[in-house]
């Protein structure tokens, strides 16, 4: 017997706190994105520099965020965030910082895997550029601001949106922190009808929908980059 899904679920009053549980996964992945992108490119850039002590840290902290599980890592900001915020700003202890520990640990996670796409990117760029800027008298930070990174990021772009399409599926693991996401929110939605399965079902849809039309956006933006 064929399962039969109950479409009376997606009613007006459902999608609007969907919707609102859209909007969190969202602002998880801008964010996580952002920050991961820029504190990404100064870890690559300490990997990549002779200065032993900063390649050792960028070393070290790509190979242990890349080796622990990311929903084990919301777990611990999620312990250890809020009690850390409310000792140094003197928060009281029913202040809600679950948003605040997802958002830090998705873009310090997340600035792990930016981190090894920018080094690749930037290790693409001929050796010849750098030589040529620092015969003009530049030295490192302007080297690679100015002439490095912006011929790197052109050939990241379409890498660094594909993990930004892969933040947007992670950013459902936020449950371990009961934040209401939108994955939350359609659980939470289910659970109270009675009907689990059709709004998990109608979720997964939804992740479908959106992650592939953005990976098609990524392709056609790889091709043009490609030419």
């Amino acid at each position: 017997m064929a399962y039969a899904f109950d479409f009376s679920l997606i009613n007006p009053a459902n999608l609007k706190v969907l919707g609102e549980g859209m909007v969190v996964s969202l602002e998880i992945t801008l964010t996580g994105a952002i920050v991961g992108i820029v504190w990404g490119a100064i870890l690559a850039m300490m990997r990549l520099s002779s200065i032993r002590p900063l390649s050792w840290f960028s070393e070290g902290y790509v190979t242990v965020c890349r080796s622990i599980p990311l929903v084990m890592v919301l777990l611990w900001f999620f312990l250890i965030v809020p009690q850390l915020l409310q000792k140094v700003l003197g928060l009281s202890a029913a202040s809600d910082l679950r948003m605040t520990s997802s958002l830090i640990a998705f873009s310090l996670f997340e600035a792990a895997y930016c981190s090894e796409i920018i080094r690749a990117g930037i290790q693409g760029v001929p050796r010849g550029q750098q030589f040529a800027a620092q015969a003009l008298g530049m030295h490192y930070g302007q080297v690679m601001l100015l002439v490095i990174l912006p011929q790197a990021f052109r050939n990241m772009v379409p890498l660094l949106l594909m993990q930004g399409i892969i933040l947007f599926q992670d950013s459902s693991l936020v449950y371990v922190s009961a934040l209401a996401d939108f994955f939350g929110r359609a659980y939470d939605i289910g659970e109270r009808d009675g009907r689990t399965v059709d709004m998990l079902l109608f979720a997964g849809v939804v992740y479908f929908v959106i992650c592939f039309f953005a990976s098609q956006l990524v392709r056609r933006l790889q091709k043009r980059a490609s030419i």
